[in-house]
């Protein structure tokens, strides 16, 4: 994977990819990232880091002009989740999902590479594929379920019919 590719945004909106001397659009840093290219977009006067808003323009477009990956209900709900108490797991949450899902499709690649290439059988290699992915998304969700219940198990109660007495 190559460098960092430096884009900065003029004050024209317009984006310029100073490592090939070109103005380049939303699509073209679309394509740069679906390569596995890294790139940091700044504010050419300021200096100031606008990468995260690019990359939100482009899942935009991408769902307004493309076949959307968002669906409403979706939205709504990581809206919901924003400047609540749980907002930071749902990040985690998210991340450590796409993160397993990228996993699994490389896993997923390369068992059938082996499965063409390879003596035994074409369903053993399926079964194990399913059984390594079922445990991979079994660990997620207890590890998930564990941040979730340890922060609950810690807070006292304030219940006054409880029992506890307060001192």
């Amino acid at each position: 994977m190559s460098q960092e590719r430096l884009i900065k945004k003029y004050a024209n909106r317009r984006l310029y990819d100073a490592s090939i001397s070109k103005h380049v659009t939303l699509e073209d840093i679309r394509d740069l990232i679906v390569r596995g290219e890294k790139i940091r977009v700044v504010e050419d006067k300021s200096g100031e880091d606008i990468t995260r808003l690019i990359l939100l323009q482009v899942i935009a477009e991408q769902e307004q002009f493309g076949k959307p990956i968002l669906t409403t209900q979706l939205l709504e709900s990581i809206i919901r989740y924003y400047g609540g108490p749980m907002q930071d797991f749902m990040a985690r949450y998210l991340e450590q999902s796409v993160g397993a899902f990228m996993r699994q499709q490389e896993s997923v690649q390369q068992q059938i590479s082996q499965m063409l290439t390879s003596a035994p059988p074409p369903m053993n290699a399926i079964a194990e594929l399913t059984r390594q992915n079922m445990e991979l998304w079994n660990r997620m969700q207890e590890g998930m379920l564990s941040m979730m219940v340890a922060p609950r198990k810690a807070q006292p109660t304030d219940d006054p019919g409880s029992g506890a007495a307060k001192t």
